[in-house]
């Protein structure tokens, strides 16, 4: 049974004043512009901040400062073009083997880097059961499509009994397709997931579910949000993480290794490192791409290849995920010898296979 501080959610800057001293720039963010996603921040998650740092990571990914306001010329609402790509009202398919389906603009918190900002917190609600229903029949004709994003919004703000029908909708048109459960609320407000959700998910069992988490920090990493997630892995669904590098927050080679290797030792998988997305209001946030190469390489120094995620951006008009990270091949020379820097600089070579000629002899 939740305490009536663990229901408590804050939604308005008076209230937030309550229990942080708020900044210039926290309190000259103005919530009624119609560019701003709503404040609301769980009582569990602002219990995570420190309230003696004015630039406490935690605080920094909740809190509205006034920067979101200043929209630059090269940010969009829509900078990955995710309308252009919609085949129904809530389905995006932008790529060949994958949908992403906006389950409801809802979520447990509103993180103010939030990618898409053109739907989450605009009050549309959940999706509809003739929205469900038209994504799924898309789906059931396109089997090219063999994964599904249920995404937002968090899904996991759905009621159990909702989530439950949504899915047997999606499994009765295609019950081979693989789900991908797109959740900051293990992160946020872990108390949601609970044992009906887990039986509730355990009873489809002709493709496998994935869940995505968001932790940005180490600090998101308390023994509830731990223990929301090992409920997942315990009944079979893998968990896997999207880190956002923010500015301010975790743009430090100490705190990604520090929050890669605890996701793993709690059987998480680092996933992706997303550079920030070119959206309204959030160029406070985005770390130059020399400073984000520089870290990945670090990184790729220290942690294992179970504990490195994906250094990714998702490029500009619908231009899609791509990798970055810094060249390991040097060169090829014309006697097929490929040279390769390793990730402490120096250099290695890797005769290629030549090619035999048809008495057997090397050309």
């Amino acid at each position: 049974m939740l305490t009536q501080q663990q229901s408590t959610i804050i939604t308005s800057k008076e209230t937030l004043g309550q229990y942080l001293a708020l900044a210039e720039d926290e309190w000259l963010f103005d919530a009624d512009l119609t560019n701003t996603l709503p404040l609301k921040i769980p009582m569990y998650f602002l219990n995570l901040i420190d309230p003696n740092d004015p630039d406490d990571p935690i605080r920094r990914q909740v809190v509205p400062r006034w920067q979101e306001q200043r929209i630059l010329d090269e940010e969009q609402l829509d900078p990955l073009c995710e309308v252009n790509y919609s085949v129904t009202e809530r389905l995006i398919h932008r790529y060949q083997s994958r949908v992403a389906f906006l389950t409801t603009d809802v979520c447990p918190l509103y993180c103010r880097h939030c990618f898409r900002r053109r739907f989450t917190g605009t009050f549309q609600g959940p999706a509809s059961k003739e929205q469900i229903e038209k994504a799924a029949e898309y789906v059931a004709v396109h089997p090219a499509v063999k994964e599904i994003l249920f995404t937002g919004g968090d899904v996991f703000t759905l009621s159990t009994k909702a989530l439950e029908a949504m899915i047997q909708t999606f499994r009765d048109k295609r019950p081979d397709l693989v789900i991908r459960l797109c959740s900051r609320m293990p992160a946020s407000y872990p108390m949601r997931i609970d044992a009906d959700l887990i039986a509730m998910l355990k009873q489809f069992n002709t493709a496998p579910f994935y869940l995505m988490t968001q932790f940005n920090h180490r600090r998101e990493l308390t023994e509830q949000a731990i223990q929301a997630v090992r409920m997942f892995v315990d009944a079979g669904i893998p968990a896997m993480n999207q880190t956002v590098l923010l500015k301010g927050v975790n743009d430090d080679v100490c705190v990604l290794e520090e929050l890669c290797n605890t996701l793993v030792f709690n059987r998480i998988k680092p996933y992706y490192l997303f550079q920030g997305d070119l959206v309204s209001g959030t160029a406070h946030f985005r770390v130059p791409l020399k400073e984000g190469l520089a870290i990945e390489a670090e990184l790729r120094k220290r942690l294992s290849g179970l504990a490195m995620p994906l250094y990714a951006i998702d490029l500009p008009q619908g231009g899609g995920k791509v990798p970055l990270m810094q060249g390991y091949l040097s060169e090829q020379s014309g006697c097929g010898l490929w040279s390769f820097r390793t990730v402490e600089g120096e250099i290695r070579t890797y005769p290629d296979v030549r090619e035999q000629s048809a008495s057997g002899r090397p050309q």
